[in-house]
């Protein structure tokens, strides 16, 4: 049964997708935040494209010189934001946009990696395991009717002698394999405690900390795809602060992450807008800097969206108690778009099967492991789910 599994394509993944819609590598950052700004999806690839005659892995056919792109990496909006964050860029954002997207691309390997459509899942899955984030698949679909033609008057999606592009994520392969789960009886069901599957070296801030402490620890959590764990002086797991969250924020939250705490900057990014309290903090705390006037520049840029707004004059300070926000346990099985601080959490003892659900509802790549006391014990991963599936086809074969 495995094997017929596995027979199948990674096209068999694409049906539904939508096409990429490429960023060139000569874009400025300004260019790639509104592309951000505008996307339905936290990250938006980014493409280098020369004119070749022939031998453009795996392109299109046909005589003369035709253009040859090939995805070199993706961007998201934390990476703007972290830029944004540099001392010389806080003196002057709206000139700092003005530069190369090749100055905030992360430079990780095999972060993006080309794949056929005809490959197989398990040709995908080994890819993953060696550092992949994104698979790029050119999709199967011709372009040729007079609607497809219409539809891409201006061809912003295609790429590539007139083909299209989607990418699979570790959440694609993992709802996948989520549909053939049985034929993964009985790991499925065994704890992670049992599995060995918990990585207890999960990246975590004080909840006092200064948020601009965690920029470190909130970059390596976009290259795991996972988050940065928020916890007390005793350990105990407060909330996170989400790469995924800090992408759904206008680049203004740069001057909040250089002058709030960790667990400040968690309620400031949190769904619905950053608390009017802590907006003044900002504020007094930039006037204090002598920064001020940089406010204008982050919130009234063409790029912005203007919807945050520093017009408050109070100077008064809120920090909210971490113990009013200690483990609480999201009901939400909201997108991403909404992803909010509260953290998505386990017991050691949950069955595999039961976290996989729980991370594909919340739109998570992970979920967090807790004591019954809601100390951190540590993270579980797509990745490492992977790993285990992986390792029992190589004991069934």
């Amino acid at each position: 049964m495995a094997v017929s599994l596995f027979s199948h394509d990674v096209s068999d993944l694409c049906l539904g997708k939508p096409a990429l819609r490429p960023l060139s590598l000569s874009a400025t950052i300004a260019d790639a935040l509104l592309a951000l700004q505008f996307s339905n999806d936290y990250f938006i690839s980014v493409w280098d494209c020369r004119f070749a005659t022939s031998g453009c892995g795996g392109g299109g056919a046909g005589d003369g010189e035709f253009e040859c792109c090939r995805c070199v990496g993706k961007l998201c909006m934390v990476d703007v934001i972290f830029y944004l964050c540099r001392d010389e860029n806080l003196l002057s954002p709206a000139a700092a946009l003005q530069a190369s997207v090749s100055e905030i691309l992360p430079q990780i390997p095999g972060i993006v990696m080309h794949l056929e459509p005809s490959a197989s899942l398990l040709e995908a899955i080994d890819l993953v395991l060696q550092g992949a984030q994104n698979l790029v698949v050119p999709i199967k679909t011709r372009l040729g009717s007079n609607s497809r033609r219409k539809h891409h008057k201006t061809p912003k999606n295609i790429i590539h002698g007139g083909r299209e592009f989607c990418w699979l994520t570790q959440e694609d392969i993992i709802r996948y394999l989520l549909n053939s789960i049985g034929l993964f009886s009985p790991i499925a069901a065994l704890s992670l405690d049992s599995l060995g599957v918990i990585c207890t070296n999960a990246l975590s801030v004080n909840y006092y900390s200064p948020a601009s402490s965690a920029i470190g620890a909130i970059s390596c959590c976009i290259a795991n795809q996972t988050s940065v764990a928020v916890v007390d002086d005793e350990g105990i797991l407060i909330g996170e602060i989400s790469p995924f969250a800090l992408a759904g924020c206008d680049k203004a939250v740069a001057a909040a992450i250089m002058t709030l705490s960790s667990g400040d900057l968690m309620t400031y990014i949190d769904r619905g807008g950053p608390p009017e309290d802590l907006v003044k903090v900002v504020k007094a705390r930039l006037k204090e800097s002598n920064l001020e006037g940089r406010l204008e520049e982050f919130t009234n840029s063409p790029s912005s969206t203007g919807s945050l707004s520093f017009t408050s004059s109070s100077d008064e300070e809120f920090s909210p108690s971490p113990s009013s926000r200690k483990c609480r346990r999201s009901s939400s099985y909201s997108a991403r778009i909404t992803r909010h601080a509260e953290a998505i959490v386990c017991h050691p003892r949950s069955s595999l099967i039961a976290v996989m659900i729980q991370a594909i509802a919340h739109r998570v790549n992970y979920v967090w492991v807790i004591e019954d006391d809601c100390s951190l014990i540590g993270i579980v991963t797509f990745l490492d789910m992977l790993k285990v599936f992986r390792e029992h086809l190589e004991t069934t074969e």
